[in-house]
């Protein structure tokens, strides 16, 4: 698994850096970002965190916008940031914003034309950490988190992986996709009209169905365009308190659906996942 270096940022005494590579999971090249603490100059592996943007967004936008890595230096936390979906002139895309390049939805998509390279749910859990591990000082200890599209998949891919992530957070996740109208269209798409399958990839229906729990942390802005139509929080709620499940869902006034709303909490996420991650 060779790796291009192709950026470099001294950033909080670490490194910020990006990379590119070939994915045999999704068949083109792809790039993520890795944020290096300063902790690995001791000679010890630190822990991951692994960040899932949202719909148009690529690898930067956490790393630019969100402030993250002046607790990540000091919690000795590594940040892997991969891009949100296949790219390239021969993946399939739409042109609309919310289906297609740049909106994976973090699924293995089963459905032509998007089956060919839509399998980001492998890449994000299998591929993408294999990498990490092998070429970098990083632990296999994982944490997992994102926003809004990301949300979903960070909190989906922990809920259907407990044994690999010690603990998970979202900030405005997509709680429901199959009730909401992004979800619909994105897994109609990806995984056909057969609402049944679906479920495999919907937060609410693996809380019900879960029988080992990984902390889990949401924060939302009540004050979010997509709160009422497209998050719908509240049945994440209602499904962790019907399963008893360890979820903390904090809402806030004022905040909206920006990297402003990230940067305002980002910290306490860090710390949350820190607990989890010694």
């Amino acid at each position: 698994m060779s790796i291009e270096n192709i950026s470099n940022n001294k950033c909080f005494g670490g490194w910020h850096k990006q990379y590119r590579h070939r994915s045999s999971t999704l068949n083109c090249e792809m790039r993520f970002a890795v944020f290096l603490p300063p902790q690995i100059n001791t000679g010890v592996k630190v822990p991951a965190l692994y960040w899932l943007s949202g719909l148009t967004c690529t690898d930067e936008n956490v790393m630019q916008k969100s402030g993250i890595q002046r607790v990540a230096a000091e919690l000795g936390i590594a940040i892997i940031a991969p891009d949100t979906s296949p790219r390239g002139d021969d993946v399939a895309n739409d042109d609309s914003y919310d289906l297609g390049q740049g909106a994976g939805f973090y699924v293995n998509a089963s459905q032509a034309p998007w089956n060919r390279h839509f399998h980001m749910y492998d890449y994000i859990v299998k591929e993408l950490p294999e990498i990490i591990e092998q070429h970098f000082p990083i632990s296999e200890q994982r944490a997992i988190s994102g926003h809004s599209m990301g949300g979903h998949g960070a909190l989906t891919i922990a809920l259907k992986n407990p044994e690999r992530y010690s603990s998970v957070s979202a900030f405005s996740p997509i709680s429901s996709p199959v009730n909401c109208p992004w979800g619909q269209k994105a897994f109609t798409a990806y995984l056909g009209a057969e609402q049944a399958d679906w479920k495999a990839y919907d937060s609410c229906e693996l809380i019900n169905n879960a029988t080992r729990f990984v902390p889990a942390l949401v924060d939302q802005g009540n004050d979010d365009q997509f709160l009422i139509e497209q998050l719908k929080p509240q049945l994440l709620e209602a499904a962790a308190r019907a399963k008893n499940y360890p979820l903390q869902l904090n809402y806030h006034d004022g905040y909206d659906h920006s990297y402003y709303f990230i940067a305002s909490f980002i910290e306490s996420h860090l710390r949350f996942h820190a607990k989890y991650l010694r």
